[in-house]
């Protein structure tokens, strides 16, 4: 597969910088979403089209037998591009700095490889909206693309992630959690307004929400064991209006990350009391949490088989397992829904420096295409013909 993958090399940069130049956001991948269905239909794919509202899968395979899905995100980042490449950005503040294009680009690729193949069973192809927000209801793209019947008769699913920080040619596949679960808190601390000048004659919210500052950011270091990871991170603070005027309330809005359910409940448990600490000086507030996604725990079987087929592609020296980060992806519904595993592909250019996730000048090596796209299509044709163990 990887021969045949470096074969279709041209083609698969290709669909990536087309899919670059035109970067869409959450659900809003129309342009994306067709792009993706005529090409599948080109190779002769059995195409689906609103699955999860803008999702596409693609059937591969015919008559009775296993079932393996592999999924990639189409949607981009509300950031402004910086880099200069040809193939930048067209629509101004929105670009694909996650990678996204990317793996839409090849999962494509293993659509042209196996749509030459006989298959002794399914592999469905799943083009998910969404991963990077969230809907009216507060759902993303994976759990709508499941409500809608994606996974249905699925026994395994897989999937990949680009990493920058990672030497182009080398995958990593780690058994169990390998993303955090994230939850979001919403809150205002509320003073009591007045003149600059007579701060003693107000309730000071900016004081008390260093107070509340404080506390926020002593939660991991001191409110949960250091052998258990998690990250408590302020985002954003708003208050006041003028230098000489104390506001009535200071509005803080962050990320909560965490890798057990135990922790995940003791930093909710942790941030409501940060904020009473406000009532104490005889302030109030008022605290919002927003439920995120689960741990993404890559199935051990799974992991091992990914393991072991870019093993057999790159050579075991260039496979390994160190692949946690407190980052958090809603490809963890779909391994609830079905065991399976997410690899990081390393995409950093050779001699060059790490390029960040998230960032305005994100890139990648486009030479480790053909590498992500032979290890998932092998993957899917050795787990169909019952050759993995």
């Amino acid at each position: 597969m990887l021969e045949k993958a470096r074969q279709i090399h041209d083609q698969l940069i290709e669909w990536r910088r087309a899919i670059h130049r035109q970067p869409e956001l959450g659900f809003d991948v129309y342009r994306t979403a067709e792009m993706v269905a005529q090409t599948l239909s080109d190779l002769g794919v059995e195409v689906q089209t609103g699955v999860g509202k803008t999702g596409v899968v693609g059937y591969l395979g015919e008559g009775e037998g296993p079932v393996i899905a592999i999924r990639a995100d189409m949607d981009a980042l509300p950031i402004q591009e910086v880099s200069a490449v040809e193939y930048a950005s067209q629509v101004p503040g929105v670009m694909h700095a996650c990678g996204h294009d990317a793996h839409t680009a090849m999962l494509l690729g293993v659509a042209k490889l196996l749509s030459q193949e006989k298959l002794p069973g399914q592999v469905r192809l799943l083009f998910q909206p969404s991963e990077e927000n969230f809907d009216a209801e507060g759902i993303s793209g994976a759990p709508r693309m499941i409500a809608d019947g994606a996974l249905q008769g699925v026994q395994r699913v897989i999937a990949l992630h680009v990493d920058g920080t990672l030497e182009s040619g080398k995958v990593n596949a780690e058994d169990g959690p390998v993303g955090a679960a994230v939850d979001t808190f919403k809150a205002y601390i509320v003073g009591n307004g007045g003149h600059g000048a007579s701060p003693h004659l107000a309730m000071d919210p900016i004081w008390l929400a260093s107070h509340v500052l404080s506390a926020l950011y002593a939660i991991p270091s001191r409110r949960v064991s250091p052998l258990e990871s998690c990250v408590v991170t302020v985002g954003v603070i708003q208050g006041g209006s003028a230098e000489n005027v104390i506001p009535d309330e200071v509005y803080l809005k962050g990320t909560l990350r965490s890798y057990s359910e135990e922790v995940r409940e003791k930093l909710i448990q942790e941030v409501e009391r940060a904020l009473a600490l406000s009532r104490n000086y005889g302030g109030d507030y008022r605290l919002h949490i927003e439920r995120g996604y689960p741990v993404t725990s890559n199935d051990p079987q799974v992991a091992g088989w990914l393991r072991q087929v870019g093993s057999v592609l790159l050579g075991a020296d260039n496979v390994g397992t160190q692949q946690k980060t407190m980052g958090a992806e809603d490809f963890s519904y779909m391994i609830e829904a079905a065991p399976g595993a997410m690899f990081r592909l390393g995409t950093k250019f050779p001699g060059g420096e790490a390029r960040y996730l998230h960032t305005s000048n994100f890139d990648l090596d486009e030479s480790a295409l053909p590498i992500g796209c032979a290890i998932m299509a092998e993957t899917a044709v050795r787990y169909l013909r019952g050759e993995l163990q």
